[in-house]
């Protein structure tokens, strides 16, 4: 595959790039308000389409989003998404055409970090992309699981039903708050809110709460109730799809309402992060059936620009030995310093002090994997004695990284 047969997306085939990617995904579209919606919000000057002569076989886009780093700050990300290759054209390299193609452009548009979400995990690590986050994904038996003891004036919040699509706006006002309290999370761009409230199962429509205090909106949940029966009775199921709030009452709130639900037995919540508060609301967390998944995955595409942009826990002072085959740019020493006051890291030839390729660089920027674990599985090495546990505090994250944004 050359770069030749790489091809910036035209707006005229947004049809059958789109196509190639829902086939790629099993061929099951989510119906044509979802594939218009997409289309809406898909930046053609940021996708790429792969041909073999005329026939399109790959796909790949991205969008410019600010994300929180830790430390509370913002950067600038290019977030990839809707990659693809036919299953005509597996193993040609056109995957890595279009991951060579994807990282060169946001090299030349100044974007010094990308992330990803991967539908097969084994794929990315060969392009520099590393495990960064891990969510909780929850399936709770509401008939054993009880919730509390609940916060201080969790009773003087209010909860009240609305339909999505009324509510959106001040939903997206508390979400837009609490962008900034945790890594990995989202600025929303233009266009997205409405994607959150796309309802495309008439079986089990989409409901949102509000909880209100001092009549201001202060938390919401979107959920959906999956009425079932079996022989015992009533086993229906709460999806709870997001629920943010802006403090610990209007949290606990939303979830004893969810929780008091009737005629339903199962809780599901597909993405929770590790440190969630309700972990320590629940009365049993082993009938929380609680899962862990891998979420973001970032790729440092400018190192240098990329951990200058971020906060650290504590001083560091360290050398960097960086090896990246797939963006040789980055390989070589970069020196970190890094204080209350912020962070620079330029390139040294002064001795390294830790050996690292910039996969685990990625896996490390958002605090969610420690710099120990990945000496532990011999992909960090240590060069000087004492680096190893100064970089990994200062590499720490308060709240665990999540993404609840998907892309």
């Amino acid at each position: 595959m050359t770069s030749s047969e790489l091809h910036v997306l035209s707006a005229t085939d947004w049809d059958e790039w789109y196509g190639v990617l829902e086939g790629a995904f099993g061929g099951a579209g989510k119906g044509p308000e979802h594939r218009e919606a997409v289309r809406g919000i898909t930046d053609p000057g940021r996708s790429l389409a792969a041909r073999d002569g005329k026939l399109l076989v790959g796909t790949a886009g991205s969008f410019r989003f600010d994300v929180t780093v830790p430390g509370g700050r913002s950067a600038s990300i290019a977030g990839v998404s809707m990659v693809s290759v036919a299953a005509t054209h597996r193993r040609r390299g056109i995957l890595g055409s279009l991951m060579r193609r994807q990282l060169d452009d946001f090299r030349d548009a100044g974007e010094p970090l990308a992330m990803l979400t991967a539908s097969e995990p084994a794929i990315y690590g060969r392009y520099g992309y590393g495990a960064a986050s891990r969510f909780l994904r929850a399936e709770i038996d509401t008939a054993r699981v009880r919730l509390g003891p609940l916060p201080d004036g969790t009773d003087a919040v209010r909860i009240r039903t609305a339909p999505p699509a009324e509510a959106l706006t001040a939903c997206e006002a508390v979400y837009a708050r609490a962008v900034s309290r945790r890594p990995g999370m989202i600025a929303r761009l233009p266009g997205w809110d409405a994607v959150q409230i796309l309802d495309g199962d008439p079986s089990a429509p989409l409901l949102c709460v509000l909880a209100e205090t001092d009549g201001e909106v202060t938390g919401y949940a979107r959920y959906r109730n999956r009425a079932a029966w079996d022989a015992s009775g009533p086993a229906g199921t709460v999806e709870v799809q997001d629920l943010h709030a802006d403090d610990p009452a209007s949290r606990a709130a939303l979830w004893r309402y969810l929780f008091g639900i009737d005629l339903v037995s199962t809780l599901t919540k597909q993405s929770l992060p590790l440190d969630d508060p309700l972990l320590h609301l629940v009365s049993d967390q082993r009938r929380c059936g609680l899962r862990q998944w891998d979420g973001l995955y970032v790729r440092l595409v400018e190192a240098g620009t990329a951990l200058t942009a971020r906060g650290y826990t504590a001083p560091v002072d360290v050398v960097l030995e960086v090896e990246d085959e797939f963006c040789g740019w980055n390989t070589g020493r970069w020196r970190l310093s890094a204080d209350a006051s912020g962070a620079v890291c330029e390139r040294t030839a002064d001795p390294a002090d830790l050996a690292l390729p910039v996969r685990a660089l990625g896996a490390a920027y958002l605090g969610g994997t420690s710099l120990t674990s990945l000496a532990a599985a011999g992909t960090v090495r240590e060069l000087r004695p004492g680096a190893l546990s100064a970089a990994c505090t200062a590499f720490g994250s308060g709240p665990a990284p999540w993404y609840p944004h998907d892309f």
